[in-house]
């Protein structure tokens, strides 16, 4: 199967430090993280972006192929996942990542899009792996 990776380092401690993340594929190289970032308006990136951004690329596309299955042909989906970090006790965590989906799809009806569109946001990989709420609202126009 496939196997992808990233890495980070961490330079300093707690608030003073600062984070580089690294992707396999060198989109990401050594792009700058850290309290600022994360928490605050600072230029880099955060871990919640990052599963955002992976949660809304994985779902679009199981979405397009369970459409292609379906006999779909044209159509675009643009998606946007809202990851929320959330205090719990003397730490946090992910608790949902709420989808957004604005679908054009030639010849579907509302009610098939709106069953295959749940199916992929059930069982693409990353919803798989998230232990949070995860939602999705969507708008298909034909």
């Amino acid at each position: 199967m496939t196997t992808r990776s990233g890495s980070a380092r961490y330079d300093g401690l707690g608030k003073e430090g600062v984070g580089h993340v690294s992707t396999q594929s060198g989109v990401l190289s050594d792009q700058k993280y850290g309290f600022d970032t994360r928490f605050g308006d600072e230029p880099g990136t955060n871990p919640e972006e990052l599963i955002a951004a992976a949660h809304a690329s994985c779902f679009t596309m199981a979405l397009s192929f369970a459409l292609a299955r379906e006999g779909f042909s044209e159509g675009t989906l643009e998606t946007t996942a809202k990851v929320t970090l959330d205090k719990q006790g003397e730490g946090f965590a992910i608790t949902r990542s709420a989808l957004t989906l604005n679908a054009t799809v030639a010849g579907i009806d509302a009610d098939q899009f709106a069953r295959i569109a749940a199916d992929a946001k059930a069982n693409c990989p990353v919803s798989k792996l998230l232990n949070a709420e995860i939602t999705l609202d969507h708008t298909l126009t034909a």
